[in-house]
């Protein structure tokens, strides 16, 4: 575990300047490690399956797809008890205003690891716009949470949700009840300060969050650490240490062999590194105007990816359209998250944009490379000389278009073998001329920041990094 928190330590992070600090050690995990002999399901909404996903074990109150377009067998992660864990209740509120990279990060990895997510909204509708523009749809509305238990009720942060939750009668009268029968609870970013700290939940606790917010916190109890665990409570800074705060939360729910098994579905046992063909020179993609960029979604595009992406490109002041391949603007992510896209795909066909970015997830790839609008719009990208980009299993697509050839690319390690040419299997974000690849989840940050250091140099990537907690490496 040392070796896993030592590699996820350097992860970032929201729209906060701060610098970053050592992670705190984890402390022992709360239940006995055993075997998580089921994953997440999708939901019966997301019905982009013909064929209802295998698991090694189906408990009745597990929801599973109904109708589902080809699954591969889903399989548990491999911890040493073969033994069928109780299913973990985990609550994710979100408001107007909520940091989407650390709500949507807290549900995939969740998920991953076995927890039955509940992603809940404290306003009137189930769409909620979050800080940097991304709309997501609620599984439910904080009302119908109310007469619920849960093992974990766990916080995002963000402008002004942090205020929308801690304004959320219900969901304070949750997490008071959550704290008074000693069951885990954790917030991030500006929670603590903003959302905890007046409904009296830091009382002798020591407590961490975002840099613009500490101050806030009682100056005996405020503790600067990327992570900080005190007895029920977990706490963390910013959008950049999400993944450590997320683990983290795994760890005490499901035991250190599931953390530690997540972290390297994440590829957080990996060194953070960016490879490039030719010297780095700064602005080598400056373009006249605000650079545009096109990401494309489909059912089962990455979630993590998508909106990590999205959030931390529109805080340097790209023009981002998230546009989605599918009938309706609603498109459900490899973990059941529900985005509403920009536009649909085909409204932005005949657009000229500066970057086109895929994102991975096995079944969002199936379903982009098969798409011959956006066929079209790569052919085209790459012909007229713009730029071009892939996340984790997606460098397939470009693959099978031949347009990795002569180019040095990464992507997941499921698909590198599949790759040709001079690839990189190591490095984190590989930079090739117009080309940028990266090898999936835990380094969609370092592939974000490089894609703003390319348009506007190191300097506004650096500031970006920081409002993040993310240290930002220039080299």
């Amino acid at each position: 575990m040392n070796s896993l928190m030592a590699s996820i330590s350097s992860l970032p992070p929201s729209n906060f300047p701060a610098a970053t600090t050592a992670a705190a050690a984890l402390r022992p995990a709360l239940l006995v490690s055993a075997a998580i002999t089921h994953r997440w399901q999708l939901p019966p909404t997301c019905n982009f399956y013909s064929n209802p996903p295998k698991t090694l074990s189906s408990p009745s109150h597990i929801r599973t797809a109904t109708s589902v377009v080809s699954i591969t067998e889903t399989t548990p992660l491999n911890t040493e008890a073969e033994v069928s864990l109780p299913l973990k209740k985990v609550l994710i509120p979100i408001g107007y205003g909520t940091e989407e990279m650390e709500a949507v990060i807290m549900v995939n990895i969740l998920r991953q690891a076995g927890a039955h997510v509940v992603l809940a909204s404290v306003e009137p509708q189930l769409e909620v716009k979050l800080s940097g523009g991304t709309i997501l749809v609620a599984d439910v509305s904080i009302s119908e949470c109310s007469d619920q238990i849960f093992d974990l009720v766990a916080l995002p942060g963000g402008m002004p949700g942090s205020v929308r939750l801690r304004d959320c009668k219900t969901l304070e009268t949750i997490t008071r009840k959550q704290a008074e029968e000693k069951r885990l609870y954790g917030a991030i970013c500006a929670a603590p300060a903003v959302t905890l700290l007046p409904w009296g939940l830091l009382k002798r606790k020591k407590t961490t969050c975002h840099p613009a917010f500490i101050h806030k916190l009682p100056t005996f109890r405020a503790v600067k650490t990327n992570l900080q665990i005190s007895e029920e409570l977990t706490t963390s800074r910013g959008p950049g240490t999400c993944f450590q705060f997320s683990v983290s939360l795994v760890e005490q729910l499901f035991g250190e062999n599931a953390s530690m098994e997540i972290g390297k579905l994440l590829l957080m046992d990996t060194a953070d590194e960016v490879s490039r063909k030719e010297e780095f020179n700064e602005v080598d993609w400056a373009v006249d105007n605000t650079p545009r960029v096109l990401i494309p979604i489909a059912n089962g595009s990455e979630d993590i990816e998508v909106v990590t992406v999205v959030d931390i490109l529109r805080r340097a002041k790209l023009d981002v359209t998230v546009a989605s391949l599918e009938k309706t603007l609603t498109v459900c992510g490899s973990h059941g998250i529900k985005t509403v896209a920009d536009d649909l795909i085909k409204n932005v066909a005949d657009s000229i944009f500066d970057l086109i970015i895929l994102p991975g997830g096995i079944h969002g790839v199936d379903r982009l490379q098969k798409s011959k609008i956006l066929k079209k719009l790569l052919k085209e990208q790459v012909s007229n000389g713009r730029k071009y980009g892939a996340i984790c299993s997606s460098s397939i697509i470009l693959q099978k278009q031949g347009l990795l050839q002569d180019k040095k690319a990464t992507g997941h390690p499921s698909i590198v073998s599949k790759l040709e040419g001079n690839v990189i299997v190591d490095s984190q974000v590989v930079i090739d001329g117009g080309l940028i690849t990266c090898r999936g989840l835990s380094s969609t940050p370092e592939f974000a920041l490089a894609v703003i250091a390319k348009f506007f140099g190191h300097g506004r990537a650096k500031s970006v990094a920081s409002g993040l907690v993310y240290e930002y490496r220039a080299t």
